[in-house]
């Protein structure tokens, strides 16, 4: 009896070890699948706001939800595409301002190295020459960039009251050509305007806030999605004249003034921003690069969420996680019920 007992014991002690192996196996199975289908992900994550807070959100969202390991790595427009261009690292760059790489980023497409997976990541964004809201309300006749340089008497001059003042970019910067030679295309000098450097980024911003703030006119450069459009609610103006051609604008405005002898009037060249992959990522079975052909963000959420970082003084990891929370009727647009089941149950 005792025998039997024991040869019991033993073929149960066997059967419960076949078991509990048998579901071990399956489990490093089901982890090597998940591995399989989401390996580690490598995104840029670009130094400016708008993109910080993008590679955060997609970090979550694809971690959280898609199960894979996203690893975020520091980049910026030129360093990040010739690393993806040249050694296909990182895998991800969601927030890519192409103008600076069209050409050789069109190679690249051409080639099959990297990928568009979405030519709109964030709406209404771009760059240009902007007014107050209170300003537009006050002046409807001013439609355009040529009505209002009908009227320098509307946006005087600090040093000299008699100028219109159009604040143009800080030295250094790249738009500061553009401006200066746009300045000389429209004939801004005949027409009463003079060309102000602000002298710095907080110059550029502070003159801005200071004129809304004091319900004053402002004309002056700037882009978007930033904070300073989103906190003072600024009015892109149109040009009211067409794009001059890439001719004039790639072989003139951008150039130094000795370089471009007659620049022609333009509206500014559209601004395109694209979430860039890598082949290898694209060919990828995670469904990670679907859901990022879905991803959009409005600009005016996008810019709401960059005056909650400057306010807040807050990094992109943490305004993701307000921006999870608070524009759910968003993000959950771009994700199954499986998946927004995931991420909400993580925040």
């Amino acid at each position: 009896m005792n025998i039997s007992m024991n040869k019991c014991i033993k073929i149960i002690a066997a059967v419960v070890i076949m078991v509990a192996l048998s579901q071990i196996a399956i489990f490093l199975t089901v982890d090597k699948q998940i591995d399989a289908d989401c390996e580690s992900i490598t995104m840029a994550e670009m130094n400016w706001p708008s993109a910080e807070l993008m590679a955060n959100v997609d970090k979550i969202i694809l971690e959280q939800g898609f199960g894979c390991k996203v690893e975020l790595i520091p980049g910026a427009t030129m360093t990040t595409f010739a690393s993806m261009n040249e050694k296909g690292q990182p895998d991800v760059a969601g927030e890519l301002w192409i103008n600076a790489v069209r050409e050789p980023l069109a190679e690249a497409f051409d080639e099959g190295r990297l990928h568009s997976v979405n030519g709109n990541p964030i709406t209404g964004l771009g760059e240009g020459w902007w007014i107050p809201k209170h300003t537009r309300e006050k002046y409807p006749e001013l439609k355009t960039v040529m009505d209002i340089l009908e009227r320098p008497d509307l946006f005087p001059d600090a040093e000299d009251p008699s100028k219109g003042a159009f604040i143009g970019c800080p030295a250094g910067w790249g738009c500061q050509l553009v401006n200066a030679n746009l300045f000389r295309a429209f004939d801004m000098a005949a027409k009463g305007w003079v060309l102000v450097d602000p002298g710095s980024s907080a110059g550029l911003d502070g003159s801005m806030a200071k004129a809304v703030e004091r319900g004053e006119n402002w004309l002056g450069y700037y882009w978007s999605p930033t904070a300073m459009i989103g906190k003072y609610d600024m009015q892109l103006v149109d040009f009211g004249v067409p794009f001059a051609g890439s001719d004039n604008w790639d072989g003139c405005i951008v150039k130094a003034e000795q370089d471009c002898a007659d620049p022609q009037p333009s509206a500014w060249t559209k601004s395109e921003v694209h979430t860039v992959i890598t082949d290898k990522f694209m060919n990828s079975d995670s469904g990670a690069a679907e859901y990022l052909k879905q991803r959009v963000f409005p600009g005016s959420i996008m810019n709401s969420m960059l005056v909650y970082m400057t306010d807040n003084q807050a990094g992109g990891a943490d305004a993701a996680i307000e921006f999870l929370l608070k524009h759910e009727d968003i993000w959950t647009q771009w994700v199954g019920d499986e998946i927004i089941a995931k991420v909400k149950k993580s925040l």
